[in-house]
């Protein structure tokens, strides 16, 4: 199944994302479940993350959801996690 994380940064948390950018690429990379993701953008800065993952069940996308180093950190305000069907490719 996929899921979509949509995580919005704390206000004024750049630094936090930057200092723990390293930790959360490798931990994406890695865990093989990673569709596709990228930061969100608005008036050129980073406010947050989109990431598409292919895990068992929502369990499964909450536990990936929570031991990103981002989320471990605590640059995120909020997590949304949606189940999401891959219709165009």
């Amino acid at each position: 199944m996929y899921f979509v994380l949509n995580c919005r940064d704390k206000e004024g948390a750049l630094q936090t994302r930057l200092d723990n950018r390293d930790r959360h690429l490798a931990y994406a990379r890695e865990s093989g479940v990673v569709f596709v993701g990228g930061p969100l953008i608005e008036n050129g800065g980073m406010v947050g993350s989109l990431v598409i993952i292919e895990v068992e069940d929502l369990a499964a996308a909450q536990a990936f959801a929570a031991n990103d180093p981002y989320a471990k950190a605590g640059l995120f305000e909020s997590v949304t996690i949606s189940e999401w069907k891959k219709v165009i490719s």
